[in-house]
Order: C-alpha cells, then structure tokens, then sequence
C-alpha cells in the first residue's frame, strides 16, 4: 500500500460533494455581473504582466538609452520584485478591511501612474527608482484580483476559473511581447513606447472594476455591521483582533505558502525572464524570432493553466500541480538541446504548458488554504515573498552566464541553456517535495465565511475571548441578538428554498 501521504493527494468528497452541479449546469448560472467580476480580476492581472515584462523585452534598448550591460538592467527587475511584498501588505490588509472594490481600483491606477512616469526617465538611477516604487504598485495587484475572481464563482467553477485567471499573466506576457514586436519598432519613442502602452491598459482595468459592484461577502458584512451599530474605531480595533489570532494559529501555514511560492516563482521567472535574451545571446536568434518564440511558449502557458486549472477541479490541486511539474522535468532537453527556431519554439511551448499548467492551480488553491477571512492579505503576501526570495533568479541566471560560456557564430557568448536547464531541474524538485506534504482543501465553501471584522467582533472557532473584548464595547448590539437575527434569515432562506 502507498504511503499515506501519497494516498491523500487525491482529495476526500466532501458531504457537499454529492450536491455539487454537473460543469455545464454551473456554467450556465453564472450572472453577467459574475462573470464581470471575475474579468475585472483577470484584466488586473493581465495589466501586471504587461507592466512586469516590459523591462524584460526592453532590455536592449534600455542598454542603449543607459549605457548599461544586461546584468544591471536585471536589477530593475530584481527591485521590482523586492518591493512587491510591501505592497501585498498594504493592499492586502486593506482589501480584506475595507473590501475588493476600491482598493483594486486605487491599486490600478496607481500602477498606471508609475508606468507612465517610467516611460519619461531620463537616467538608469531615475529609471530604478520608478521601478521600486512600480513594485508597491504591482505587489499589490495579484492578492485582490485572485479573490475578486474567484470568490464570486460558483464552488464547481473555481479551478477552470484558477486556471484562466493565472493565464492572464500569461497573456499579459503575449500582449507585451506583441507590442514590442509590432509597435515598437514602429514609433520614434522606441522602449517608451510599451510603458505608456502598459499604463494605458491599466487605466481601463481601473476604470472597468470601478463599473462592478462590491464582492457580495462584503456587501453582506457591511450589513451585519450596519445592523450591529459598530463604529469605524470598533472595526479597526476588531481587524487586528483577527490578525493577531491569524498569526498565532497560522504561522506554519504561513511559512508553507511562503516556501511554496518561493519554488513557484523561481520556475516561472527563471523560464521567462531572460528567455528572449537566451535565445538572442546563446542561440544566435534575431529579436524577432526570439519575440515570436515567447509568442508560441506563452500560448502553449496559457493552453496549459486553462487545462490544468479544469483537471484539478476533479483529482485535486496538489497532485494536478505534481503531474504538470513533472511535465516541465521531462522536457528541460527540448527547451535547452535545439539549436532551430522550430525545436526551441516546441520546447517553450511545452516547457510553457507545464510551468503554467501547474501556476495555474494556484490562485484556488492557495484560496482554499488561506485563512478564510484573509483570503487577499495571505495569498499575496505568500505570493510575493515568494517573488522576493526569488527576486534576483535574473540576475543568477545572468551571472551563471558570465562563467558558463559557449561558442555562438564564432563568438564566445553565455551559455544560458545550460544555465536554466540546471535551475529549472532543481527548483522542479523542490516544489514536489513541498506539494506533495503541503496541505489542501479541495473545494472549500470560503465564500460562506466571515470578514476579518466579522470575525473580530463575532468570535471564530473557539477564540472567543476576540468576541467578547470587542463586544463588550457594542452597547445595544448583543451578540446573541444578532446571532437570533441570522438564525431567522436562514429559516427564512431555507422556508424559501422548500416552497
């Protein structure tokens, strides 16, 4: 027989299981503010992207515009990647205290803002600086627009949707490398011209989530909260009540989420951030074959998170994430062995389908195992801590290259093949081992959960002394009133239901 931990990768059926709908049936349900909702998130997302990669496709002209070398143009991504965690934090908290709307939309148009500025510097110092900042703006992005997506999706959609949601990265990734490929050449600005670009496309996201009303778990609190009579200083004080006893009854969890997106992100970034220099460098690629290449991996990215995302709906998050990774194992040669635009187009779309195919079980499932009421604080912060501890792959990749070298043409180049083929196989290693003893939650009801500030003036669990430390402040407003209130709605629900 299996190891047990081997057995429990394949997820129980829950007593709610039974009931669940038929794909097609679920589908059909969704509203038209659903499915708004959950394109906002995805734009979001998209718009992080174009953003993120823009340094990436620009590297050659920002040598030319700083008299820079590859490796300290990297820095700017490494900057960028440093600072997102900060802004996760802010964001986070934010989004999980206030709500989904607002905060998303300040979060746009504050990326919007940064990315315009840094298309008008003038020197490498002004350039970085802009770029950190961008990483607070950014940082902040991928937490909300994860449980603006998916928490207003019926339970049987969630990992179809994961999947999709994740691929607007990817898709951002192709839009970016489209415009560079297209628009750039093509106007005096040059690099500039993709930043402004960026920053346009995230003004619109900004301005289509504003259109969209409130997540409904929100709008539900603030009723509860209406009907409680609780002040704003009462809420405050009710949120960190929440956050303290997250903390103290999280912390390993937390430290799994941060280790698991650490391996994460070092595959991702490690397969896509010095892609079309590898191609161009060790290769001896144009920049246009090397931008089509990322076209065709990135398609093959976003094939695979949709499938991937669809998959783990019925064998379980972790083991689709195992199957998809060992993907990416098996075809490390076709990525790094052809020397034709033919063969590493293939291995960039395969290598793409399964890195991408196992991100893109991550967004529901790092939603299931999130502390409930913390649902846009503890998978952006995890994600971008991940993103931190992995900040400088660019910068190792670009440093293996200064010391492992080839013969390109004649000439002594980076030998980047060798470089991502090694990293690549060692962080897929360790993300199975992570995966396969990390914990899940398959299908999890979150959406039925309570608000950080519901939990702080209501109690959770059995931390009850949060309750009554708040409300025994809320003069007028017992908690055994309001509990017969819900106790009542739900009679009433059910009576409803039965008719």
């Amino acid at each position: 027989m299996a190891p047990r931990f081997i057995r429990n990768l394949v997820p129980k059926r829950d007593a709610k299981a039974d009931d669940r709908r038929p794909f097609l049936v679920a589908l059909k349900s969704v509203t038209l503010v659903q499915w708004g909702m959950f394109f906002s998130g995805w734009l979001a997302w998209t718009c992080d992207a174009i953003d993120f990669f823009s340094v990436s496709l620009s590297i050659e002209g920002l040598e030319a515009q700083f008299h820079k070398n590859a490796k300290a143009i990297t820095t700017a991504i490494t900057l960028t990647l440093l600072f997102r965690s900060v802004g996760a934090v802010i964001f986070g908290v934010i989004s999980d205290r206030y709500g989904r709307k607002w905060p998303l939309v300040a979060n746009l148009i504050l990326v919007g803002v940064l990315q315009l500025g840094a298309g008008f510097v003038n020197t490498f110092r002004q350039f970085l600086a802009v770029r950190s900042l961008f990483g607070i703006g950014m940082g902040g992005i991928w937490g909300m627009a994860a449980s603006t997506a998916l928490e207003n999706l019926p339970v049987e959609l969630r990992g179809i949707g994961s999947g999709i949601l994740q691929q607007g990265y990817a898709v951002g990734y192709l839009l970016a490398a489209c415009i560079q490929l297209r628009l750039v050449p093509a106007v005096p600005a040059g690099w500039r011209a993709l930043f402004w670009t960026a920053s346009g496309i995230s003004f619109f996201a900004a301005f289509l989530r504003a259109l969209f009303p409130e997540s409904q778990i929100f709008i539900r609190a603030k009723e509860k909260e209406a009907q409680l009579g609780i002040t704003s200083a009462q809420k405050s004080k009710a949120f960190l009540h929440s956050v303290k006893h997250m903390l103290k009854q999280h912390w390993l969890l937390c430290i799994y989420a941060v280790l698991l997106m650490t391996g994460f992100n070092f595959l991702s970034h490690g397969s896509q951030d010095l892609y079309p220099t590898y191609l161009k460098e060790t290769k001896g690629f144009s920049g246009l074959l090397a931008t089509k290449a990322t076209i065709i991996g990135n398609c093959g990215a976003i094939s695979g998170g949709a499938f991937a995302g669809f998959l783990s709906q019925y064998i379980g998050r972790r083991l689709t994430i195992i199957i998809f990774v060992c993907w990416v194992a098996v075809f490390i040669p076709l990525w790094i062995l052809p020397s034709s635009f033919s063969g590493l187009s293939a291995g960039a779309f395969w290598i793409q389908f399964g890195v991408q195919g196992a991100w893109g079980v991550i967004p529901i499932q790092l939603a299931e195992i999130s502390p409930p009421a913390f649902r846009a604080t503890f998978p952006g912060v995890a994600y971008q801590l991940g993103n931190m501890v992995s900040s400088a792959s660019a910068q190792i990749e670009a440093t293996g290259g200064e010391h492992i070298r080839t013969i390109v043409k004649g000439k002594d180049s980076p030998d980047y093949a060798t470089v991502q083929g090694i990293l690549i196989g060692c962080v897929a290693a360790f993300i199975l081992v992570v995966t396969i003893f990390g914990p899940e939650s398959h299908s999890s009801h979150f959406e039925e959960k309570e608000t950080a500030v519901e939990e702080g003036v209501l109690g959770d669990g059995d931390e009850k002394g949060i309750a009554r430390s708040v409300n025994s402040q809320l003069e007028g407003s017992p908690r055994e009133e309001f509990e017969k209130s819900e106790v009542l709605e739900k009679a009433e629900v059910t009576t409803k239901e039965t008719v």
